[in-house]
């Protein structure tokens, strides 16, 4: 499976080293891991949590990790989400894509993380330190990124 979502923390080496293990047609691997910030538009944040809906959210990772495949010529890849309540500092997400070249490597990450940013359907609650608490929408930025991705698919 190349994406999976779950409570328990991830282990980055173990990661890698799983998917990497007896290959020597890897000639780049990239990894992006999401940190939980200490605060939120300048407020100190006590904790993030991320719902979400299992099957919804599972399909959706697999497709998304599919056409980053197909679409940079991954050798391989992986998501790993997490949901539950975090602290500032913990990990949240994982992102790993090996291709032979580290440009397909890089750009695919980086698409990656644009969706999940904007698309991927899980439902984020931020509580601060003040006691209150939001439901947080994606930022216009992170649309703004997703959208370059759109734009240069319609260019090819």
């Amino acid at each position: 499976m190349a994406a999976r979502v779950q409570r328990e923390a991830f282990d980055v080496t173990a990661e890698v080293s799983a998917l990497t293990a007896g290959r020597s047609d890897i000639g780049s691997v990239v990894t992006f891991t999401g940190l939980v910030r200490g605060e939120a538009d300048g407020r100190a944040l006590r904790s993030l949590t991320l719902e979400h809906y299992p099957d919804m959210t599972e399909a959706e990772l697999l497709r998304i990790d599919a056409e980053a495949r197909d679409r940079f010529g991954l050798l391989g890849s992986l998501v790993v989400h997490r949901y539950g309540e975090f602290e500032p500092g913990d990990a949240i997400v994982l992102v790993v894509t090996l291709s032979r070249h580290r440009h397909s490597a890089f750009e695919a990450a980086e698409f990656l993380m644009d969706y999940l940013k904007s698309r991927a359907p899980f439902w984020k609650k931020e509580a601060f330190a003040d006691g209150s608490e939001r439901w947080v929408d994606a930022r216009e930025s992170d649309g703004s990124a997703l959208a370059r991705w759109t734009a240069s698919a319609t260019q090819k």
